[in-house]
């Protein structure tokens, strides 16, 4: 019975916190921090790759280049779809 408790109250957190995502982070400004925390499967050296990539490549403009950074790959960026914007840098009629 205890052990349904405690998987009761870890379903209940993870479901608050699905229900309190925070906003899309901005993969063009955010921090390698940012990144990390916002970010689904992407840790601090992955975000660091981001951020290294954008310095070296300039702006990304679509969801999809993100593969081109090492260590991302298409379910990382699937995963992700929502939670990344591109601030200006986006074409006009995208996300």
């Amino acid at each position: 019975m205890f052990k349904h408790i405690i998987l009761a109250l870890v379903l209940a957190l993870g479901i608050s916190n699905a229900a309190f995502a925070a906003e899309a982070v901005d993969v063009n400004t955010a921090t390698a921090e940012q990144l990390a925390e916002a970010l689904n499967g992407v840790g601090a050296s992955k975000a660091e790759a981001i951020v290294e990539y954008r310095e070296t490549n300039g702006p990304f403009t679509h969801i999809d280049e993100l593969i081109n950074v090492r260590g991302i790959g298409m379910a990382t960026v699937d995963k992700n779809r929502e939670m990344i914007d591109f601030g200006d840098a986006r074409p006009s009629g995208e996300r």
